[in-house]
């Protein structure tokens, strides 16, 4: 990935600061996006400072925030070839038939709505005409039904179907893939394993629980050439666990 220039939303911490410092292992630069500065200042300098990264502050679900993120990450690096949609809210627990509907949309426009938003302002500024790889970061609660997760669920397997449709729209020139993870030993995902991890991880055929890295290194390989006959495909990153039929 010599040469080439990544964007990385939700990239201060946990899966995506992760995938950001797989991309500048393998050569890349990188802008990362999230909502405070001070975290995203560290994270920058964690890959290495503003030699091999850019942080950009804002909310996803913003449309200036995502204009604002492409343009500095063009004008810094003079391009954007790989846009990695990581960024992730979920703050509804519970039964989805009681959910407060203003909450559901939020998890929608910043989970799904803003998905797209990055990936049409890359398109315009520059992926719509010197091609690159889209990719979502999604979840396996897209794909079978969790208890009190079904906002965040229904939000992620709209990713799947998303990425279908770009990979066609887009094709041959941009590729789209997504990934879905199980539960990794995020901040994020604290409360589905805190205090309870052995018991958790026991149901894994792999016998632990995801961590960034493992997710870091899927989404590498599929943004890389190595993948460039891979477009519009959900890869499941999971130890396991699906193959059990439950989550």
């Amino acid at each position: 990935m010599q040469g080439k220039t990544a964007l990385v939303t939700g990239g201060s911490r946990g899966i995506g600061l992760a995938i950001a410092h797989e991309l500048v292992r393998r050569g890349a630069r990188v802008t990362i996006t999230a909502r405070k500065q001070p975290e995203l200042d560290a994270a920058v300098e964690s890959l290495g400072g503003a030699d091999h990264a850019l942080g950009i502050p804002g909310n996803a679900g913003d449309d200036g925030h995502r204009s604002e993120a492409v343009a500095a990450t063009v004008a810094a690096f003079g391009g954007l070839n790989l846009v990695v949609s990581n960024v992730g809210i979920n703050p509804i627990y519970g039964p989805l038939i009681e959910a407060d509907l203003d909450a559901v949309r939020k998890v929608m426009d910043v989970n799904y709505v803003a998905a797209l938003g990055f990936v049409q302002e890359a398109y315009r500024a520059w992926l719509g005409s010197h091609g690159g790889s889209v990719l979502f970061v999604a979840s396996v609660a897209g794909l079978r039904c969790a208890d009190g997760i079904g906002a965040y669920g229904s939000s992620k397997a709209a990713l799947f179907h998303l990425t279908q449709q770009l990979a066609v729209e887009l094709g041959p020139a941009i590729r789209v893939n997504a990934l879905a993870p199980a539960v990794v030993k995020t901040v994020f995902a604290t409360a589905l394993y805190e205090g309870r991890e052995e018991q958790v991880a026991a149901a894994y055929p792999l016998g632990r629980l995801g961590v960034p890295a493992d997710i870091a290194s899927a989404a590498a390989f599929l943004l890389s050439d190595e993948a460039s006959w891979i477009t519009g495909q959900t890869l499941v990153v999971d130890g396991g666990i699906m193959s059990r039929g439950t989550l």
